[in-house]
């Protein structure tokens, strides 16, 4: 095989949670030009529909289906679903997720729990789902998006930083216990992306200032930028592919240089 034709995806089923729009959006795409057949869910109908007619702007032809990934009986359902209509999945990208940005005494015991169970639970739920088939099939590929907050801590974001913490040791869990049937799970770690979840942090200020927050990120990106789900795709198709065959239980930062900078010196 040539190095070239170790990244691609021809002949594979490629299942992205969450991924009508943003970093699942994004990484689909790329799973779609390297060949791969794409499914994905939403959590809801107008999320699903919105999802197919961005694809289908860019010639591609996508399966979408409404689920709910916290709910292990309607995955369960999907699974069989999409092996029947679509074929068998051979790559799975846990990327439905969702934030809560609530200082951690002001957050109630249940908003914690809604976290958990979106970035969390559902990786586990959707991952237990998919692997059996993957065993008989002698192989396949996981990814779960992480965060750098799976390594670091950040105000108003305790639920989400001890999910993507969780999340990374998942990775590292399903990697230990099904490499033996020739199973990759790795993660990728975004750093801050500009996405429509982000969208209002980077809002100008009514001085045409930038957002403090914008401020903040660009001063500790050595990059001096906010990434771009164009950013993801090498690195989602790497995962994916051929190409990681002996990568395993590991998280690829994709962050600018975040987690390597500890920050400008004083002049």
């Amino acid at each position: 095989m040539g190095i070239l034709n170790s990244f691609s995806l021809e002949g594979k089923v490629a299942w992205v949670t969450g991924a009508s729009y943003g970093i699942g959006f994004a990484i689909a795409c790329a799973y779609a030009e390297a060949g791969a057949t794409i499914v994905f869910n939403d959590i809801n109908q107008d999320l699903v529909d919105k999802g197919l007619a961005s694809y289908k702007e860019k010639n591609i032809e996508a399966h979408g289906y409404v689920c709910d990934v916290t709910d292990e009986n309607a995955v369960n359902e999907l699974t069989k679903k999409i092996e029947k209509e679509v074929g068998r999945i051979n790559i799975l990208v846990n990327n439905a997720g969702i934030i809560k940005r609530i200082p951690m005494c002001e957050m109630s015991a249940e908003q914690f729990r809604q976290v958990i169970d979106v970035d969390l639970n559902a990786p586990f739920i959707v991952s237990k789902a998919v692997i059996p088939s993957m065993i008989e099939m002698g192989g396949g590929k996981i990814i779960n998006i992480c965060s750098m907050m799976s390594e670091l801590g950040r105000e108003t974001v305790s639920a989400y930083a001890a999910a993507k913490g969780g999340l990374k040791m998942l990775t590292r869990n399903i990697a230990s216990e099904y490499g033996k049937y020739n199973i990759q799970c790795n993660g990728i770690g975004p750093g801050y992306i500009a996405t429509p979840q982000t969208a209002p942090l980077r809002e100008k200020q009514p001085d045409g200032s930038r957002h403090p927050f914008d401020s903040f990120i660009i001063s500790k990106t050595p990059a001096e930028r906010w990434g771009s789900t164009d950013d993801l795709m090498g690195p989602a198709v790497f995962l994916a592919s051929a190409a990681s065959n002996f990568v395993n239980g590991h998280v690829l930062y994709v962050d600018g240089g975040i987690l390597a900078y500890i920050g400008k010196q004083p002049s």
